[in-house]
Order: C-alpha cells, then structure tokens, then sequence
C-alpha cells in the first residue's frame, strides 16, 4: 500500500469515527469538540526533573523550563453537561509545551487507567453502539449487547468514576505508552501518570449532587486566582513482557515510576475560550526523543483531533 493509499484511508476512517462520535453526542454541537466539549484553559510554567532528563532528549526536559497551557476539562461531546452529571467523567486532559517559535509538543489524558477499545474499529463500534442505545431502543440495547462481548470496553463503563472537588485534585492518565530515548540512545516504553501535588480528593454521590453544574470549573477560577497549582508528570516504566501497544491493557500498579517534571498553573487564560477554540492537541508526539509505542490508536486518534479541530475552527465567530 502506498503512501497516499495510506494516508486516504486514514482520513476516510477517522471521519467515520468522528460521525460515530457525533452519533453519539446526540448530534453535531457546532463550535466544539466532539469529545471534552466542555473545558477551560490556564496557563503556567513546566520544570524538569533530573528523571526526565535522563529518560529522554526531548528538549523540554534539557532546559530549565517552558511555558504550558492546560486544558481541563468534562468527557463527552456535550458543551452543557453538568459538573456533577456521572456522564462528564472521565475528566480530560491535556498539556501543551511551548518549545518555541511554533514547536510544541502535548501530552492528552484523562482521569481513569482505561479505553474501550484497543483498535479504531473497536473505538467506532463502541460508539455506534452506545448512540443506538436511547430512549426507546429495544432490549436488550446495543451497547449491552457490544459490552457482553468486549470486556476491555466494560472495563472502561464500569470504572470507578469518582466526582473530583477540583480539577486540582484529580489524577490523570495517559493510557497510551511512548517510547523515551535518552542522549546515550538507550530507550524504554513508559506510560504518563499526571498526579495533583495536593493529592486526590473525591466527593460522595449525595454531595456531589448537591453541587452546582459549573462547580468545577467555577472552583478553579477561584483556586488559582488565589496561587499557584501544582502537578507532578510522572512516567510509569514498563518491565519485560508488558504489553506496550494497546491502551486497553494497563500495567501493574508495582512498575516503577520517575519524575518526569512538574508544572505551575498559575491563571486562567483571559481567552480561554478562544484559546480551547484555537487549541488541537495531538496524542503524536512529533519531538525528539519521545515516539509512538506502535499503538494503532494513536495515529487515527491524531486525525480525528485534527478534522475535529478544523470543523470547530470553522464554526467559531469571527
């Protein structure tokens, strides 16, 4: 198959992943993201750690700092969901590293150690049967019949879930491995662990029920008006043997982990919203040092985040 043969069915298929997306949203949400509609952005500083530096030769871990931008925010494709609404988690991630004149560099995450599906068909069946399992879809519904026979994907629905009183003291996970290369040129596959300095904290059903619709956002407005927020990027370090091309397939709590660095958020953007408009991550590294594991998720999840960008680009008000 050659190049453009290729690239042609990458697109065809990530738009067909993108419908499925939409299918399942209840429609196009014009102006916003497929998935994570609802976030909010800040912006703050990164700093290596002396483990970073030693894992890989990425630039932002072989100089002292690099401004960041990070968008938090609610899952599904919904701008409206509610804060306390069980369908808003997993809570999103992402961090952009700016690494000078238009070189970046992202990390995207969210807050639970699994995905429903190993493949981009996976990830589309999923979709598709969770779109056509609404008010009024017969028994037994789509997405139990899709479940029964796919555990990493009922792994993923029955996941603790649990409502975070910040996004400052939520936990995030990157489920994708990388491949780290050193300046020695020794290499290693490692997974990224996104971990609140102030640890996690977690609210009952019944109190979270009691909060408002914005409380998390609403809470981190407040937060980081008062000082700055910390986080550790941590990178879980897989042993022989570890599965390292499928996002479905966590490792072992007991594999070790180093400081990749920390980051300071230290205000909300004053455009944030045009900032998250503007903004499209992508789960492809594309920096020296740090490459794809082989995840076959990887490359489509990137297209996907780009055609959805260009569409919500195209919808914003001039």
């Amino acid at each position: 198959m050659g190049a453009t043969e290729k690239d042609d069915q990458l697109i065809a298929l990530s738009r067909e992943i993108l419908k499925a997306f939409d299918a399942a949203n209840g429609g196009v949400h014009s102006g916003f993201r497929a998935a994570h509609a609802k976030g909010i952005v800040l912006s703050g500083t990164f700093t290596p750690a002396p483990g970073g530096a030693a894992l890989t030769r990425a630039p932002h871990v072989q100089r002292p700092s690099a401004p960041v931008m990070v968008r938090f925010s609610d899952f599904a494709g919904i701008p409206t969901v509610a804060d306390n609404d069980p369908n808003a988690s997993p809570r999103g991630f992402a961090i952009r590293f700016q690494l000078g004149g238009d070189a970046t560099t992202d990390i995207v995450g969210h807050s639970i150690e699994a995905f429903p599906g190993r493949t981009p068909q996976d990830l589309m069946a999923f979709l598709l049967a969770a779109a056509a399992s609404g008010p009024g879809a017969a028994k037994p519904l789509p997405i139990e019949t899709y479940l029964a026979t796919h555990p990493e994907a009922l792994a993923f629905v029955q996941a603790s879930k649990p409502f975070p009183t910040s996004f400052a003291r939520e936990s995030f996970f990157s489920v994708t491995a990388f491949k780290f290369t050193n300046k020695d040129g020794v290499s290693c596959f490692g997974r990224y662990r996104i971990r609140p300095a102030l640890g996690g904290e977690y609210l009952a059903a019944e109190a979270a029920a009691a909060k408002s619709p914005n409380y998390l956002f609403d809470e981190i407005r407040e937060r980081v008006a008062k000082g700055p927020i910390k986080f550790h990027i941590m990178v879980q370090l897989a042993e022989a043997g570890d599965v390292v091309d499928d996002s479905t397939t966590p490792w072992p709590a007991n594999r070790p982990e180093v400081e990749f660095g920390s980051f300071e958020l230290t205000a909300v953007m004053p455009n944030s919203d045009a900032a998250q408009n503007e903004l499209i991550t992508d789960p492809i590294p594309k920096v020296d040092g740090i490459e794809t594991s082989g995840d076959p998720l990887v490359e489509v999840r990137s297209m996907v985040y780009l055609l959805s960008g260009r569409r919500r680009r195209a919808a914003a008000p001039t």
